[in-house]
């Protein structure tokens, strides 16, 4: 055995007297049993040093005494510490004999320590939980808030109007096929609007029952879907995402429409004008719109036109209202024969007119935006900019663009 541990030697042992450790006896007793006394003298050695040792650990009322037991315990030079070196200078049969005495005194100790840290983190929370309070009548700090992009609130706008109108909203799938997207719409097979540079399709072999699948074109296959599904009389809009292969400053990909249908008997090219009139009144708050409507041509309506509204320049800017200048705002007529037709109705007996415009052009024309793009850009900056409040809910009597 090392003969520097040996004896009543003290070496290394003067910071263990330094720790205010209450009647627990000094390592040197420990050291004492482990060199010269037989198993039963060091059991009892060490279970009387552990008693004391957890007393003094289960009478500490603070943590930082308690750190101050556990380095001298388990330190670089903690009793325990010092113990566990003796086992190098040991003979293989008295490691045998003394070791595990040694290691459950360790494990002992520990668990002593950890359950009194335990104890006392409790006991402090506890005792701070008691003290802190908190006033919930204090105005707290405004956290950072998103924002409604300008698309969701004209569509919530539209639907609004059109709600007080005695429209529905209707939707439809986004992927179409080419009968509901074009031939129900008396779209014929030669129309540009078939083409590969106008239109996404998928590739053939996404087809379902011989039908070529792509991305609608326009919201118009919600409407046939609607006429065939539904009896009349019937009173939709149709708001959502189309796609179409086209892309500059006031075109992208993919872009928002709404389009409205009315199916009833005896309806006529008054009640379109008077509709879209109310509209567009309501959705720009001002009484001074004024409608131009010119013959266009669309395959799905006859007669057909072109809608423009009449603005005027402020500040250097088109303001809708009043007729200084005219722009073309949407388009429509009233339903073709044909269409009814390939929905299931007897046109003899209903007539109806439809109309549709880009949402997003709305939005442009009625808060200032130049560039159709920033709309999907992401920016953070522009949204805080055009963006609404998520309480800024659409309403009629409260004004539409509050």
């Amino acid at each position: 055995m090392d003969s520097r541990l040996r004896g009543n030697d003290k070496v290394g042992f003067g910071n263990v007297t330094d720790i205010p450790k209450k009647n627990v006896p000094p390592v040197e007793t420990l050291l004492q049993s482990i060199h010269h006394g037989s198993p039963d003298r060091v059991n009892e050695a060490f279970a009387q040093w552990l008693a004391a040792n957890n007393e003094a650990i289960a009478t500490t009322t603070s943590l930082q005494d308690l750190e101050s037991i556990r380095v001298a315990n388990t330190g670089k030079s903690g009793a325990v510490t010092l113990l566990l070196k003796t086992l190098g200078g040991m003979s293989p049969e008295e490691r045998q004999t003394k070791g595990p005495a040694i290691h459950a005194l360790r494990e002992a100790v520990m668990a002593a320590l950890a359950e009194r840290k335990a104890a006392l983190e409790a006991s402090a929370l506890d005792a701070r939980l008691a003290t802190e309070r908190l006033d919930m009548t204090l105005p707290v700090s405004a956290g950072r808030q998103g924002s409604i992009h300008p698309v969701s609130q004209v569509m919530d706008e539209l639907a609004e109007i059109f709600a007080d109108l005695g429209f529905a909203v209707a939707t439809g799938p986004e992927i179409e096929d080419d009968w509901h997207n074009f031939t129900a719409l008396n779209i014929p097979e030669t129309h540009p609007a078939r083409a590969m540079h106008d239109t996404f399709y998928f590739p053939d072999d996404k087809a379902a029952d011989g039908k070529k699948m792509l991305l609608r074109t326009h919201t118009s296959p919600v409407q046939i879907r609607t006429m065939m599904n539904e009896p009349p009389p019937i009173r939709i809009i149709a708001p959502g995402r189309v796609y179409r292969s086209d892309s500059d400053a006031t075109h992208t990909p993919m872009f928002h429409q709404i389009e409205g249908l009315v199916i009833d008997r005896d309806i006529h090219m008054g009640h379109l004008k008077w509709t879209l009139e109310t509209f567009l009144k309501a959705f720009f708050e001002r009484d001074d719109i004024v409608l131009r409507l010119r013959p266009s041509y669309f395959p799905f309506t006859e007669p057909s036109a072109e809608v423009d509204v009449g603005y005027t320049r402020e500040k250097g800017r088109r303001v809708i209202g009043g007729s200084e200048g005219w722009m073309e705002v949407l388009g429509c007529g009233m339903v073709h024969p044909r269409v009814i037709a390939n929905c299931g109705l007897d046109p003899n007996e209903w007539q109806g007119f439809a109309f549709g415009t880009g949402v997003d052009r709305l939005a442009m024309l009625k808060y200032g935006m130049d560039d159709l793009r920033a709309f999907f850009d992401g920016d953070l900056r522009w949204l805080k900019h055009y963006g609404f409040r998520a309480l800024d809910v659409p309403t009629l009597s409260a004004g539409i663009g509050a």
